[in-house]
């Protein structure tokens, strides 16, 4: 595992957990943040999760007119927090992000890093354990995760 930190959202997390994969966040990332907001949506806890008040309520509130609460507060934790990356997968979300300056990953992305890791050693079979949980991976990002991924 290198030294990387980032701030999720929920999206993934409930994906992963659903498919029994969640163990490969903590060998990925070597410090998650996620805000109160995502703590309450994901119903689920662990001792590698770090929950962080965000303070800036009035950008949260402000995202919120546009996004999920989780969306929000994760990008809201991520400008304060500087420097740091999010896990989106929402498309607005992952927009919005963009647009305020913030490098954003999502779930495939964490998937391909965990590849060139070594730490798993194909995303096919997990893309496809996800897609049977109703997470929703478009065909063109699919079949670019898997050529990044030479599979």
């Amino acid at each position: 595992m290198t030294d990387s930190r980032i701030v999720s959202n929920s999206a993934g997390l409930i994906a992963l957990e659903r498919i029994q994969r969640l163990d490969l966040l903590p060998r990925v990332y070597s410090t998650l943040w996620i805000p109160q907001a995502v703590e309450a949506e994901i119903g689920f806890e662990t001792d590698w999760l770090l929950v962080q008040t965000v303070e800036n309520q009035a950008l949260v509130a402000n995202l919120k007119t546009q996004v999920g609460a989780g969306e929000s507060e994760a990008i809201a934790l991520a400008l304060e927090i500087k420097n740091i990356p999010v896990l989106l997968d929402d498309k607005k979300a992952r927009r919005i992000a963009k647009q305020l300056g913030l490098q954003v990953t999502g779930t495939v992305g964490m998937l391909l890093k965990a590849k060139k890791q070594g730490i798993v050693s194909a995303i096919e079979p997990i893309l496809d354990a996800l897609e049977n949980v109703d997470f929703r991976v478009s065909s063109e990002l699919r079949t670019l995760a898997l050529e990044l991924a030479n599979e």
